[in-house]
């Protein structure tokens, strides 16, 4: 994986043959401190979920001092590997937890970071797992939707180049529009 600094990527990465990743709350919770600890020095994350199977981030690369993409590829990889570790000691397995080396897609345009944003948010209630998106609590949302007062996703910066309502009412009915399917495809595949 290459990262461009300054740029925004949708990073993603699931269960080896689809299969669970997070059994717990507490494996959820884990998985949040490390990506805190491993991929924040390096990017800022504008969303994320956290599914039963896979996982997805909105990221921005920093253009600081920080700004080494070869190292944040590897804090992904880090990240990862740590978590599976962890996994394999609690849950008493062997093997690969994740399916492949995480991807990332450039997000080259306003668009397509609206899309991807709403698109991560949405997981949970297009899969099923939650009536509402205000119920699943492994994800950004309830931070921009102001029921939490989560600090992992940089709301500051993803304003600045998203256009999300501050109002969290507005914010909350915009969440429940339909995207377009064939764009997200275009994004995603």
């Amino acid at each position: 994986m290459y990262f461009e600094p300054g740029s925004f990527y949708h990073i993603y990465n699931r269960g080896n043959q689809r299969a669970k990743l997070f059994f717990s709350s507490d494996n959820y919770l884990y998985f949040l401190r490390k990506t805190r600890a491993e991929l924040l020095p390096f990017a800022d994350i504008l969303a994320y979920c956290l599914m039963p199977n896979h996982y997805h981030f909105l990221t921005r690369m920093k253009e600081d001092e920080h700004a080494d993409a070869s190292k944040f590829a590897r804090k992904i990889g880090t990240l990862q590997s740590s978590y599976t570790r962890a996994i394999q000691k609690e849950r008493n397995i062997r093997g690969s937890l994740f399916q492949q080396k995480a991807k990332a897609k450039l997000l080259e345009d306003d668009h397509q970071l609206f899309v991807c944003f709403h698109y991560i948010h949405q997981n949970p209630l297009k899969a099923g797992l939650v009536s509402k998106l205000e119920e699943w609590h492994y994800s950004s949302y309830p931070d921009y939707a102001k029921i939490r007062a989560g600090t992992l996703a940089n709301q500051s910066l993803a304003r600045n180049h998203i256009t999300i309502p501050d109002n969290s009412k507005r914010f909350i009915t915009e969440s429940y529009a339909v995207m377009v399917d064939d764009l997200i495809q275009k994004i995603f595949d």
